[in-house]
């Protein structure tokens, strides 16, 4: 079973997932990682951002990430770009990820933009992290040491809290690491179940 894991930026989505890695018949794909991953490993990826956002996208054969943040994360039409680039090349490797994990019941596959890529139609069930604004906020100011505008600006680039949480089967309102610890149990839990009923 496929469990598409998703919410927005700050949300504590990394965390949700470390959550189900300790049960044993899980895997965890983090989309993002991946991507970053490929971003500086796969030559079509690099040839095709260089030709679409310039030179200065890699330096000696390096992602220069914080070139191509300033020129995507408040342009929506240059941010769809970049995605339409990495995000297939990413669906491709997560389908050799599947079938090296065919062994697992469930495969979590974490996603920022789940639903903005699609990515969400490849899954049979969807998770959605929510944790309120000001937590959100707070947490993106430390882990990335950036200002609150800063914060702001890329979460109006995402698909509103509302959009996902209406299109998912199950929200994790992660508040404190133990609640987020008992609801990540009981929908393992359930989950499992309807694996082994498939």
């Amino acid at each position: 079973m496929i469990v598409g894991l998703t919410g927005g930026i700050g949300s504590g989505k990394s965390t949700v997932a470390k959550l189900f890695a300790k049960y044993p018949n899980t895997a965890i794909y983090i989309a993002d990682e991946e991507a970053k991953k490929m971003m500086n490993s796969s030559k079509e990826i690099s040839d095709k951002l260089i030709f679409e956002f310039g030179r200065e996208t890699y330096k000696n054969g390096e992602l220069q990430k914080d070139f191509l943040a300033k020129i995507v994360f408040n342009n929506p039409e240059k941010l769809a770009v970049l995605n339409s680039i990495v995000h297939p090349e990413v669906r491709k490797h997560f389908q050799d990820f599947i079938n090296k994990n065919h062994d697992k019941s469930l495969i979590i596959y974490e996603n920022a933009i789940l639903f903005e890529s699609k990515s969400n139609l490849i899954c049979d069930v969807i998770v959605t992290v929510f944790a309120s604004l000001l937590v959100r906020i707070e947490r993106v100011m430390q882990r990335d040491h950036c200002t609150k505008e800063a914060v702001l600006s890329r979460i109006k680039n995402q698909l509103s809290e509302e959009s996902k949480m209406m299109q998912s089967h199950y929200i994790i309102i992660n508040d404190s690491l133990e609640n987020a610890e008992n609801q990540v149990k009981y929908i393992h839990n359930i989950l499992t179940e309807k694996r082994a009923s498939f």
